[in-house]
């Protein structure tokens, strides 16, 4: 098919979305796909998003439907604030855990406290999980300037985790792993000349996450999926209890896939979530209209840049404009708040590839206006905070910021309010995610 594909904004439920004007001649892949459009597969996609599953629902063919373990009912639930496919306020947050690798598991472990079972003796909590892991006597070893002192190890570490935003997920989706290794790359390189020339004052580069297959992860706040069909498949298994073919559905009290579980969702049923979810749009700039406060925000944003909060929101990544994110690992929590990997060694070393406890992919910044509470778990209310509770590697920037006047610091503020989620009503920019051969093909 050749020549512009023609556009309008279809609503499905008050959530608008980019459809195409014609049935764009392709049908998605898959024989349950058949004959479906793009237009038709997101469609359904968005039906299933607000969906409210329950145990045994009609949707889930011959699964068990809700749970038996979940966290929420639909995406939507939590997916919502601003407008459907959004972040979440703090209530939806979810205990995430990581258990080190240590002699009793050389592998160690990651998963998500499920607070809600269709059967209440099947809820978990921090003590459940925790009966799971128990403390490694002598586990780990505290080195300090004079003495080597054995300690028990608690392989077990929680953290609240907020609840992403979606917008712009399928442009993020569309970055290159060579994209993104090459801005680390070039950063490094400009950093090393900097340092050449007397600034020893730079922003560590970040590192990018390595999955075990060799693809670089991208979504969740630990960078552990390389493609969102993965987050959402994941998203779908663990925090709803939906089987899919990705996925299976958690075991109770486990914490692993249940392989013998039979699927709640079809590979169509999946693959119409994850074109939903690739065709919410990209948020966007919005400067205000007043002049005084139009000047205010380019001056915050040329602040935002010198004073190197755009070394890790790097504005555009590839073809990507306006993502304000490295999409690398970075250790910026309060030191005190974590391990001290300079004193301590494990019995069983973490691998090398695995993020510490303490690095945190950088969120993309676009739509930040819209998407509060701030970091991974929702603990800065406002953008000030959320400033206020940089530390680590970025400790230098936020120091920058303090020493800005205040007039300064208004700037770069106002600066981060221009960066909104789009308007419900506002047909989405030129720089929609195109769809990908995964879906369709399409000849400009």
């Amino acid at each position: 098919m050749s020549g512009r594909v023609r556009r309008q904004l279809t609503q499905w439920g008050g959530v608008t979305l980019l459809a195409s004007y014609v049935a764009w001649g392709v049908a998605a892949p898959g024989e349950q796909n058949a004959g479906l459009t793009q237009t038709a597969l997101v469609s359904m996609g968005a039906d299933l998003f607000k969906h409210e599953w329950t145990p045994n629902d009609p949707l889930s063919g011959g699964g068990d439907g809700l749970g038996p373990v979940f966290n929420a009912s639909s995406c939507a639930e939590c997916h919502s604030q601003g407008r459907v496919g959004g972040s979440g306020a703090n209530k939806h947050n979810v205990q995430a855990f990581e258990v080190l690798p240590n002699r009793h598991d050389s592998d160690g472990h990651v998963g998500v406290v499920h607070a809600s079972a269709v059967d209440d003796a099947l809820r978990e909590t921090i003590d459940t999980v925790q009966s799971l892991f128990p403390i490694v006597p002598k586990g780990k070893r505290v080195i300090g300037s004079c003495f080597i002192e054995e300690v028990d190890l608690d392989p077990v570490l929680f953290d609240d985790v907020s609840t992403p935003s979606l917008f712009g997920a399928g442009l993020l989706d569309s970055i290159s792993d060579a994209t993104i290794r090459n801005n680390i790359r070039w950063r490094q390189i400009r950093s090393v000349g900097a340092e050449l020339a007397g600034d020893f004052d730079q922003t560590p580069s970040g590192r990018v996450r390595v999955l075990p297959d060799g693809r670089i992860g991208k979504f969740g706040w630990k960078a552990q999926f390389a493609t969102l069909e993965e987050f959402v498949a994941t998203a779908c298994a663990v925090e709803i209890g939906l089987s899919n073919p990705m996925r299976k559905q958690d075991r109770p009290g486990a914490h692993v896939p249940d392989e013998d579980a039979a699927l709640d969702m079809n590979q169509q049923q999946l693959d119409s979530l994850v074109a939903f979810c690739r065709f919410l749009e990209k948020p966007e700039r919005v400067l205000p209209v007043e002049t005084g406060a139009r000047e205010l925000a380019i001056h915050g944003e040329q602040l935002f840049a010198s004073i190197g909060c755009a070394d890790c929101h790097t504005p555009d990544l590839g073809n990507v404009k306006g993502i304000y994110s490295d999409l690398a690992l970075h250790r910026v929590v309060n030191s005190e708040e974590r391990i001290d990997y300079g004193r301590i060694e494990f019995d069983v070393p973490i691998p090398e590839a695995n993020p510490r406890p303490d690095e945190w992919k950088t969120p993309p910044l676009w739509g930040v206006a819209d998407t509060a509470p701030y970091f991974h778990d929702g603990r800065a209310p406002t953008l000030r905070d959320a400033i206020a509770h940089h530390h680590g590697e970025a400790l230098a920037v936020k120091e920058r910021f303090d020493s800005l006047s205040d007039r300064e610091q208004d700037a770069v503020i106002a600066f981060l309010e221009t960066l909104r989620l789009p308007e419900e009503e506002k047909a989405p920019s030129q720089h929609q995610a195109k769809p990908t051969p995964v879906v369709a093909h399409i000849v400009p």
